[in-house]
C-alpha cells in the first residue's frame, strides 16, 4: 500500500532496512563515488596545502623572489580568480551536456594548469597555471556535488554528500607529506615535484568517470526516461524494475520536473523571481561568505605566516605542523561527516557558528598576550586554538555545506544555485587569499579581530534565516518555500502511483538500459 502522506519516497525508502554494502550494485555505485565525485576536493585540499608548504621551501622562495605581503596574495588568490572566470559558464555546460561532462571538461583544464604549474619558467608562468586550475575546479565541484545528491540512496544521501568536503583534507595530506619530503632539495624540483602531483585527483577523475552513470533527474528533464528508470531499478533497488520504491521514486522525480517546468524558464531570472528563491539565494550566498570569511583562510593559505608571528621560524617544523594539522582535519571531518547527518541542519549550523566564534576570540586574545609578553605558552594556546577550529569549522561549513546545498535548491535551479554559492564563495577567497598576508603583516593579531565580528553575525544569520532540511528526499525539498506547489505536488504523485506503471517511452525500462 502506498503512504498518503507528503513523505511518500522517504517512508518508502526508510522500510527498507538493507545496508548499503549489503546490496552489490549499490556498493559499487558508492566505490566509483571515490575517484569521481567525492574526490573531486582533493584538488583544492592539495592546492591550499600546497601553497602552504612552498612557502617554507626555499628553492620555491629564492626562485619566485620571496614573495610576501601583496605577491604572496595574488599568488594564492589567482586560484579563486580563475573559478570566478569560470562560474557563469558552469551551469550552462552542467544543465547542457550533463553532470558527468562537466567533471571532464573541469578535469582536462586542472591536468593541463597542474603541467604549466610544474614545469613553470617565470613568475607569469606560474600564475597562469594557477588561473587554469581555478578555472576547472568549479565545473568538477558542482556537477559533481549535484551528481552525487541526484545518484545516491535517499538513506545515504546525507552522509555521501557530507563526505564530499572532507576529501579536501586527503588532497591535503598529500600535498603537506610531499612538500615536507621534498622542501630540503636543494633543486628547483622541490617544488615542482608537488605542483605536478596536483593533478592526480583529475586524472583519476578522467580515468573513472566513464563507469559512473549520468544523473537520472538530468535524463528525465532531456526525455530520456527509460535510461533513468533503468538507473534508478539497479541501483536504488539491485536491479528490480517492478520495485515500489523505484516507481514511487521515478513517479516524483518526473512530476516535479514536470511541474518546474511548468511555471519555469530554467534562467538566470528564476533565481529571483519569487521570495522562496530569492530566500534560497541569499541563504547560498551567506554560505559562500561564511565557508571563506570564518577564518579558514589563515590556516589553509598562510599558516607560516601566522607561526611566524607567535615565534615559530623553522621552515622543518612549519612543514610538519602543517602535515599534522591536516592529518588532523581529515580525521575530524570523516568522522563528522559520518555522524553529523543524523543531527538536524540547524542545529549543526548553530553548533559550528557558536564554536568558531569562541574559538576564535581565544586565539586572538592568545596572539594579543603573546605579541605584548613574548610567553610561549600563548604560542602554545595558539598553535592549541588552530587545532581546535579545526572539528568547530568541520562540524558545519565542511561536512554539510553541499548536502545542505542540494537539498535547498530544486533540480532546475541547482547547477545555478551552486554557482551562486561558488561565486560568493571564491570572491571572498580571492579577497581573503589577497588580504590576509597583508593583514597579517601589517596588523598581526589585530587583524583577528574582524573574523570575530563577522563569526558573532554568522550566528544570528543561521538562527534567523536558515531551514530545515533533513529527513526528507531532494523532490520533496523541491518546493521548500512553496507549499501549494508542494500541495500540488503530492497529489499527483499519490495519483500517478495509484494508477499503476510509470510514464516511460517504452512503458518499462530494458534490460539493455540496466545492463
Amino acid at each position: 500500500m502506498i503512504p498518503q502522506s507528503q513523505d511518500i519516497v522517504s517512508q518508502l525508502a526508510h522500510q527498507d532496512k538493507t545496508p548499503w554494502h549489503k546490496k552489490p550494485n549499490l556498493r559499487l555505485l558508492y566505490f566509483i563515488f571515490f575517484p569521481t565525485l567525492i574526490g573531486v576536493e582533493m584538488t583544492s585540499g592539495f592546492d591550499s596545502s600546497m601553497m602552504n608548504g612552498l612557502q617554507a621551501v626555499g628553492s620555491w622562495d629564492i626562485f619566485f623572489n620571496k614573495p610576501r605581503g601583496a605577491i604572496l596574495g595574488f599568488l594564492s588568490s589567482v586560484y579563486s580568480l580563475g573559478a570566478i572566470i569560470s562560474l557563469p559558464f558552469v551551469p550552462w555546460i552542467t544543465d547542457t551536456f550533463g553532470r558527468r561532462m562537466a567533471i571532464i571538461f573541469g578535469s582536462l583544464f586542472m591536468v593541463l594548469g597542474s603541467l604549466l604549474q610544474g614545469f613553470s619558467k617565470n613568475f607569469a608562468m606560474f600564475i597562469i597555471s594557477r588561473l587554469l586550475l581555478g578555472f576547472g575546479i568549479p565545473f568538477a565541484i558542482i556537477a559533481a556535488s549535484s551528481l552525487i545528491g541526484e545518484l545516491s540512496h535517499p538513506k545515504e544521501r546525507p552522509f555521501i554528500g557530507s563526505l564530499f568536503n572532507s576529501c579536501w583534507f586527503i588532497g591535503s595530506i598529500v600535498a603537506a607529506g610531499v612538500t615536507f619530503c621534498t622542501f630540503a632539495m636543494n633543486s628547483n624540483w622541490a617544488w615542482r615535484i608537488p605542483s605536478l602531483l596536483q593533478m592526480l585527483p583529475s586524472v583519476l577523475q578522467l580515468g573513472f568517470i566513464f563507469f559512473l552513470p549520468e544523473s537520472p533527474r538530468w535524463l528525465i528533464s532531456r526525455g530520456r526516461k527509460d535510461e533513468a528508470y533503468a538507473i534508478l531499478a539497479k541501483y536504488h533497488a539491485e536491479g528490480n524494475t517492478e520495485s515500489e520504491f523505484v516507481k514511487a521514486e521515478f513517479v516524483q522525480i518526473e512530476t516535479t520536473i514536470r511541474l518546474e517546468q511548468e511555471t519555469a524558464k530554467v534562467g538566470w531570472r528564476d533565481l529571483f523571481v519569487t521570495p522562496g528563491m530569492r530566500r534560497r539565494i541569499l541563504i547560498c550566498s551567506f554560505l559562500g561568505l561564511a565557508t571563506q570569511w570564518s577564518g579558514n583562510g589563515l590556516t589553509s593559505y598562510f599558516l607560516p605566516q601566522i607561526l611566524d608571528n607567535i615565534g615559530i621560524k623553522d621552515n622543518r617544523t612549519k612543514n610538519i605542523i602543517n602535515l599534522a594539522h591536516s592529518c588532523w582535519g581529515f580525521l575530524n571531518a570523516t568522522f563528522l561527516a559520518l555522524n553529523v547527518a543524523k543531527f538536524k541542519r540547524r542545529t549543526a549550523y548553530l553548533t559550528c557558528t557558536m564554536s568558531l566564534t569562541v574559538i576564535f576570540i581565544g586565539w586572538t586574545i592568545a596572539s594579543a598576550l603573546y605579541a605584548e609578553t613574548g610567553s610561549q605558552a600563548s604560542s602554545k594556546a595558539v598553535i592549541a586554538f588552530i587545532f581546535l577550529y579545526s572539528p568547530g569549522y568541520n562540524i558545519g561549513y565542511n561536512a554539510l555545506t553541499y548536502t545542505f546545498l542540494v537539498e535547498l535548491f530544486p533540480f532546475h535551479t541547482r547547477a545555478k544555485g551552486i554557482a551562486v554559492f561558488q561565486w560568493w564563495s571564491r570572491m571572498a577567497g580571492f579577497f581573503n587569499q589577497f588580504v590576509n598576508p597583508i593583514g597579517i603583516q601589517r596588523a598581526g593579531w589585530k587583524f583577528y579581530i574582524s573574523y570575530c565580528v563577522f563569526l558573532a553575525f554568522e550566528v544570528v544569520f543561521v538562527y534567523f534565516l536558515f531551514p530545515e532540511t533533513s529527513n526528507k528526499s531532494l523532490e520533496e525539498l523541491a518546493f521548500l518555500y512553496e507549499q501549494d506547489e508542494l500541495a500540488e505536488q503530492n497529489k499527483r504523485v499519490v495519483t500517478e502511483i495509484q494508477q499503476g506503471e510509470p510514464r516511460l517511452s517504452t512503458g518499462k525500462a530494458t534490460m539493455e538500459h540496466i545492463a
